[in-house]
């Protein structure tokens, strides 16, 4: 029966369409993008532009996290710190989500829950593509997110 293989062809081309598409909503992609020309060997991938315009890496909020995010906290520990570090800050694995980038006019909530769901290519960065995160489920990443939200209001990036 061939009907399986024609989705699953249609669905792959939907899939890379949609992956250029939203690079490109974004700001560009690797080549011609609106970080192309950059040096992305700052800061571990990012361009001079971008670093300026992170929290450093040793940054840590001044506050605690209010009681209603304590739980995207626990979850961003244990699903994101090993890529994107303590306190959203980025490591060499991944970028700082304390970023302009990441701010709700460019990324939104949504953006973030596709991410986390399906995987995304790189476009802002050069670390390689964010795997899907298995095991969270919408509500656990609207927690996240809003931790990650938090964060970058406590370090001055914000709209």
């Amino acid at each position: 029966m061939r009907r399986p293989r024609i989705f699953a062809a249609l669905a792959a081309a939907l899939a890379a369409a949609l992956t250029v598409a939203l690079g490109a909503a974004c700001g560009g992609g690797e080549a011609g993008g609106a970080h192309a020309g950059h040096d992305m060997g700052a800061m571990g991938g990012m361009s001079d532009a971008a670093a300026e315009a992170a929290v450093p890496r040793d940054w840590s909020p001044v506050n605690t996290p209010p009681t209603p995010l304590l739980e995207g906290k626990r979850l961003f520990e244990a699903n994101c710190i090993g890529c994107h570090g303590p306190w959203a800050a980025g490591t060499d694995h991944g970028p700082p989500l304390v970023h302009r980038y990441y701010l709700p006019g460019h990324h939104s909530d949504e953006a973030f829950q596709r991410a986390v769901a399906l995987g995304v290519q790189p476009h802002h960065w050069r670390f390689g593509p964010m795997p899907p995160v298995p095991g969270l489920d919408r509500r656990q990443v609207a927690a996240i997110i809003g931790y990650v939200r938090w964060l970058q209001r406590q370090g001055g990036i914000e709209e």
